[in-house]
């Protein structure tokens, strides 16, 4: 099978889309190695081509023509690429595709990640808004079948575009095999040297941005009898400021921790020198930090709502975004009982099995024999 990829993101973003893109492309090119892969992206990247593409002789990858505007082609010319390279199915790893795919006899699928432009418009300025629901809602109507990268994203596809469910299909999501590998305890406390983080901190991973509610474990931090301290690691919007300010007035100045522009080399060392993982954001599409945390064998609590308890599984812990008070309790409880953390940490990694390399791909190798097939007879 001869499978183009809309790779875009794969050579130009570093964090969420970007790390989805790629490892799709890897866990597809490793697993099913018989296929061949083509990458079609408006510029190269010789980083991205050396730790992505060189290692696998079953990927290549098809650039833009210079002349021509790379916007330009990957909307309206890519589809004539597909054709000419005689691709067979064509999966737009980022919530679009192009805009004639549907004219020709290629077989298309579509991830789309989340519609949180729609749940919290708020969030975003009107002109993406528009420009996202236009795109997005395209490209669920053009495509012959959908992935979702969770129930909740499923459901709001369904809601808001009025797309017939058995067109979706749920492909979770996995997280870097970095966060898989046991770092050692001189390792671990070389990084705490590094960033002067205490021997035990709780650890919150993300953009802080007010979605991702970062205030309210500052909140928690108020009323904790333990005395803890917190690490919050993610780029800075002015969302900062307000938690900047929380934490003055409430004097924990000296308990909250902020780190940006850490390497992702870096990172597993963070969370594995972690005693609780919290996430409490609003709404997320899936919640990779949740999986990462699983998997660096940290108890982890995270915020109702959403898809989160899609990430974290059964024996992960769950408050309202909004609370607290309940937050408060839960960072309590889990300090307390060692037997509690270890049944957290045992679960939570057998939990995390369901988004491993080998089992996404299989779930998407099933995706593109099934959507080739109704191509088929589409045509």
């Amino acid at each position: 099978m001869k499978i183009g990829f809309e790779a875009k993101r794969a050579f130009k973003n570093f964090t969420g889309l970007g790390n989805y893109s790629r490892a799709v492309i890897r866990i597809m090119a490793k697993y099913y190695p018989q296929n061949q892969y083509l990458l079609y992206t408006p510029q190269d990247n010789a980083k991205v081509r050396q730790t992505l593409v060189e290692p696998f002789a079953n990927i290549s990858v098809k650039t833009a023509p210079v002349k021509i505007l790379k916007s330009y082609w990957r909307s309206l010319q890519l589809t004539k690429s597909l054709v000419y390279d005689d691709v067979e199915l064509f999966h737009g790893l980022s919530n679009e595709l192009p805009a004639n795919i549907k004219k020709s006899n290629i077989a298309s699928v579509v991830t789309i990640h989340d519609l949180i432009f729609l749940r919290f418009p708020h969030y975003f300025k009107w002109v993406d808004r528009q420009i996202y629901r236009y795109k997005f809602k395209a490209a669920c109507k053009n495509a012959d079948r959908i992935i979702a990268i969770s129930e909740q994203t499923k459901r709001d596809i369904v809601q808001y575009f009025n797309t017939n469910p058995q067109k979706i299909d749920v492909v979770y999501q996995g997280c870097d095999a970095a966060f898989c590998c046991p770092y050692s305890d001189d390792a671990i406390k070389e990084i705490k040297e590094k960033y002067k983080l205490p021997q035990q901190y709780l650890l919150s991973v993300g953009t802080i941005e007010t979605r991702k509610n970062q205030l309210l474990i500052c909140k928690a931090l108020k009323h904790l009898k333990q005395d803890i301290k917190l690490v919050i690691v993610g780029k800075v919007t002015a969302y900062k400021q307000e938690i900047l300010d929380f934490i003055q007035e409430n004097h924990l100045t000296q308990q909250v921790i902020f780190l940006e522009n850490v390497p992702f080399q870096e990172l597993p060392l963070i969370y594995q020198g972690a005693k609780i993982f919290i996430y409490p954001s609003r709404f997320e599409g899936f919640g990779i930090p949740i999986v990462e945390a699983l998997n660096s064998k940290i108890p982890v609590i995270a915020a109702t709502g959403s898809c989160l308890e899609e990430a974290g599984g059964p024996d992960s812990l769950y408050v309202h975004p909004d609370d607290d008070i309940a937050l408060t309790k839960a960072i309590e409880i889990v300090l307390k009982d060692e037997d509690l953390q270890a049944n957290m940490i045992k679960k939570g990694l057998t939990y995390a099995e369901n988004f491993n390399d080998e089992s996404i791909a299989k779930n998407l190798n099933s995706v593109y024999l099934k959507t080739i097939e109704h191509a088929k007879r589409r045509n």
